[in-house]
């Protein structure tokens, strides 16, 4: 197992757009009644459904579960429906990690690795699943669901921004096997967010959980948007809500 450092860029990167967000520093200490992870102080300028007071992930068995906790309603918030593509929003609750990409299927060091929880009604990036129930795979964009993705700093989105990793035409990286063929690091295994007294969690399997005892992750809550181009960079992040840790350094470990 791999694990990379966060750079200094993607750290300023996010921090550059989550100054307006006025993240709270995080504790470890079971604030808030939690055990564990990353607890930080709620904030009133963050609205509640995205403002974080607890970012844990835990081992349990051969799996990890990703906890996020805000002040408000978790879930409670998502996109209005834009009837297009181009330009649409991405409502999002991340956990930006320390692990290699190539850990879940990506070439080794493509960036920074996050799970992530989002919705997006306007698209559906989940095609071997069918989030709502009706028999359709191409409809349920705007039901939570879970991510992985790969970050990289990119000035195109906006200065001191972020993307979601895109795949140059032509280029045949290495990729999940539930890769859902845009053209992105972006992976839909289909693991489904449970929502629960203000808080997300999601139980996600994991082959090498044994092994991550050096894992080390943070907690964000963001707003994505498709590039109104439809061109590279395709997805970028356009407004960061807030950060659990107030400066993305990573101070989650795994419970066991």
């Amino acid at each position: 197992m791999r694990l990379i450092c966060l750079p200094t860029p993607l750290r300023a990167a996010l921090l550059a757009t989550a100054l307006a967000a006025a993240a709270s520093p995080a504790r470890a200490d079971g604030t808030h009644g939690h055990a564990g992870g990353i607890a930080t102080k709620s904030a009133k300028a963050v609205h509640a459904p995205f403002d974080v007071v607890h970012t844990r992930i835990a081992r349990e068995d051969r799996a990890l579960v990703f906890h996020m906790q805000v002040s408000g309603k978790a879930g409670r918030t998502r996109p209005t429906k834009s009837g297009q593509l181009a330009g649409s929003r991405v409502f999002s609750y991340v956990w930006p990690t320390s692990l290699d990409p190539a850990e879940v299927g990506f070439e080794p060091q493509a960036g920074i690795l996050a799970f992530a929880v989002t919705a997006h009604p306007d698209f559906d990036d989940t095609p071997l699943f069918d989030e709502n129930g009706d028999g359709h795979l191409k409809n349920d964009g705007g039901v939570w669901h879970s991510h992985w993705v790969v970050l990289q700093p990119d000035e195109a989105c906006g200065k001191g921004s972020l993307k979601v990793v895109d795949i140059p035409e032509g280029s045949q990286p290495r990729l999940p096997k539930t890769w859902p063929g845009l053209p992105l690091l972006i992976d839909s295994p289909g693991w489904s967010p449970s929502f629960e007294r203000g808080s997300v969690n999601v139980r996600v399997p994991f082959d090498n959980v044994s092994a991550l005892q050096s894992l080390k992750f943070d907690g964000v809550t963001a707003a994505l948007r498709v590039n109104a181009s439809m061109h590279a960079p395709l997805l970028c992040v356009a407004q960061v809500f807030k950060v659990a840790s107030g400066d993305l350094s990573l101070p989650g470990q795994v419970d066991r």
